[in-house]
């Protein structure tokens, strides 16, 4: 019963995980990276749809983006979601193509983007810590239901809090990396 506890935490705490990775490969480095864009939503026939169903995204060189959407009637609409996302990119549109030319990143800027990062990270903290406090309840339900003993419920909370901390570690690791790459020209 405390391994099927156990198992359940960390399994939503890998979801915690996941979503942050997800989440942190929208913020823009110096380079270019089809992640940047590709989860953009784009108003298509009245339904918001992810930029990467409607286009195919490229990286033709270290600093460019070329979006060549799949139906020619959707550049409009592709501009528009790059204009109004908070990327600070100008789409330069050919026709049949978007260009997305990546400036390098502005010392200032770099810092916003730090500080982006580090809320995001808080984030997963909270995240996983709400995923702790759920296992713990569970463990003091099992108690008070008589399904576990008391010297059970507090092993599972050692445990519990050991596998928290672990994966905090992890979000401290991969924000780490994130400001790295992003202090780095």
């Amino acid at each position: 019963m405390l391994n099927d506890i156990y198992k359940e935490t960390r399994s939503r705490m890998k979801g915690a995980i996941q979503a942050l990775e997800e989440d942190l490969v929208g913020i823009r480095t110096g380079r270019a990276s089809p992640a940047l864009v590709e989860k953009l939503s784009v108003e298509y026939y009245g339904a918001p749809t992810p930029l990467r169903q409607l286009a195919s995204i490229g990286v033709p060189e270290p600093r460019t983006l070329l979006i060549r959407p799949f139906d020619a009637t959707t550049l409009k609409a592709i501009e528009k979601a790059i204009l109004s996302s908070n990327l600070g990119l100008t789409p330069n549109n050919d026709g049949k193509a978007i260009r997305l030319n990546i400036p390098t990143l502005t010392e200032e800027r770099r810092y916003d983007l730090v500080r982006i990062v580090k809320r995001r990270l808080e984030e997963a903290r909270v995240a996983v810590r709400n995923v702790r406090r759920d296992s713990i309840k569970d463990l003091h339900e099992f108690e008070s239901e008589k399904l576990i003993s008391e010297d059970d419920m507090k092993r599972g909370e050692k445990e519990i809090q050991k596998i928290t901390d672990e994966f905090i570690e992890s979000i401290d690791r991969i924000g780490t990396r994130k400001e790295t790459e992003i202090m780095e020209e």
